[in-house]
């Protein structure tokens, strides 16, 4: 299964063992953390990357995940930081409305861990791992339409989109139309269940990952709406940092890492009017790149931890330009929304 954001395992006393971010130091050293400064971390998890920004200077930091249990295993991070840490559970992509709920109206730098954490795939009962048979679930956060939802109810057609797009799947149409032949005769309800049918039609070679792990991913993308909440979170990003604000994301995935890349490139390049146009307004760059291309893990951090080897760190810094026209839309591929889905099967 294809992770993301570092994990931790619960401690002695109820929060969360201390353990190493995947590209934490990079990450860090980028955002330029300074005493007095306020930055969030949007994807708190275990808590990793908060507990070295709180190490490299007096400042403060708000903390957010949509997983109220990454938020309840923080509580003794919240007591040791006294005062200087807050954790708020939503949506990531609202970090500009969490600011401001806190009295901030520009921050100094924003992180953004993005994908599952260690400790989301180790837990069964989360159901985001086929590792570990448990109730097919994924979510992130405790509400909404779960796996076992979104298999019941989508048609072939939005499934088949669903895992060529998501999980890049070459055998998607033949993976959904298992999934309806089975659905047909017993509910798909559980990871194992569906790791079954996955594999009757993606078959195992030697050496490479299992036939499922493409599906699940997916499956984990659309039912978080991780991909509309990344290119959501970039926007919020841009409005909250003040100029010399830094903002650093870490991906594990293609279609994260070409979200980020794309924002970037968009805001830090200035709109050129063409001799067809020549009145055409200049947008100065909200955003100065400094990360010419993503930074990558070493070999020492992959031997420590082989999820690291996916992932992908981009860094720029907010200038003094007002931020631009919403383009979350544009970044985004073209997918039936959950909301459509959920409402009933179209027909293939």
């Amino acid at each position: 299964m294809m992770a993301g954001r570092g994990g931790g395992q619960p401690a002695a006393d109820g929060g969360l063992a201390r353990h190493i971010p995947v590209l934490g130091r990079p990450a860090v050293e980028f955002l330029n953390v300074r005493d007095g400064g306020v930055y969030i971390d949007a994807t708190f998890g275990a808590g990793g990357y908060t507990r070295a920004i709180l190490d490299a200077a007096t400042c403060n930091v708000i903390g957010i995940d949509r997983d109220q249990r990454a938020i309840a295993g923080g509580f003794d991070l919240v007591s040791r930081a006294e005062g200087r840490l807050v954790l708020i559970e939503d949506r990531f992509s609202n970090l500009e409305g969490v600011a401001r709920s806190c009295g901030y109206d520009a921050v100094d730098g924003v992180v953004l861990d993005v994908g599952v954490s260690s400790m989301q795939l180790n837990d069964a009962a989360r159901g985001f791992s086929f590792r570990l048979d448990g109730p097919l679930d994924m979510r992130m956060g405790g509400t909404g339409p779960s796996a076992a939802d979104v298999i019941a109810r989508a048609s072939d057609r939005d499934l088949a989109t669903i895992i060529k797009t998501l999980g890049e799947e070459r055998h998607a149409r033949a993976v959904a139309r298992a999934i309806v032949r089975t659905r047909d005769e017993t509910p798909i309800e559980t990871t194992g269940a569906l790791a079954d049918v996955v594999a009757r039609v993606v078959h195992a070679r030697p050496g490479m990952i299992h036939p499922a792990t493409r599906t699940f991913q997916a499956l984990r993308i659309f039912v978080n709406e991780e991909l509309q909440e990344l290119a959501t979170a970039l926007e919020s990003t841009e409005r909250v940092l003040r100029p010399g604000g830094r903002l650093v994301v870490v991906s594990f995935h293609s279609l994260e890492d070409r979200i980020v890349k794309s924002f970037l490139a968009a805001r830090g390049r200035r709109s050129a009017g063409s001799r067809h146009a020549p009145e055409a307004v200049h947008t100065p760059e909200s955003f100065r790149i400094l990360t010419g291309r993503p930074l990558t893990a070493g070999e020492a951090e992959i031997a420590a931890n082989p999820r690291a080897r996916s992932a992908k760190l981009r860094a720029a810094e907010r200038t003094d330009a007002p931020a631009g026209d919403e383009i979350a839309d544009q970044l985004l591929p073209r997918l039936p929304s959950l909301a459509e889905v959920m409402g009933g099967r179209r027909k293939p």
